[in-house]
């Protein structure tokens, strides 16, 4: 059960990294405007909120990666930062996309049971 929370928390991570990546790097790119449904104009007016973005995923995917390196010593940490990721995937699901709720949401629900699965058993 371990390894399956070690592994969402992974994905998680490396999810947020390319929300960095894309928040970051490519807000007003192609790729930027794609995934987050902007214009050319708006994606201009609003670079420098959307890198704060990124920044703010970057540390998220950090401290997971964290927890991940502590080992069995990290289950604190991952719940903290899982629990991060739930409430901005529930905000943003209520203000920006829906789709956020199955991009952060859903798998932080699924890291956040099988972490605590794996300290029942």
């Amino acid at each position: 059960m371990l390894l399956a929370a070690n592994l969402v928390v992974a994905l998680l991570a490396l999810i947020h990294f390319y929300i960095l990546v894309l928040e970051m790097f490519m807000w007003d790119k192609p790729a930027g405007l794609r995934a987050f449904g902007l214009t050319q104009e708006l994606a201009t007016a609003t670079k420098v909120l959307g890198a704060n973005q990124g920044l703010y995923n970057g540390f998220l995917a950090a401290g997971m990666l964290w927890g991940l390196w502590l080992g069995v010593e990290g289950f604190g940490v991952k719940v903290f930062f899982l629990l991060c990721v739930w409430v901005a995937g529930i905000y943003g699901g209520a203000t920006a996309a829906r789709k956020i709720l199955y991009v952060q949401t859903v798998p932080a629900t699924l890291g956040l049971v099988l972490l605590f699965l794996s300290r029942a058993g």
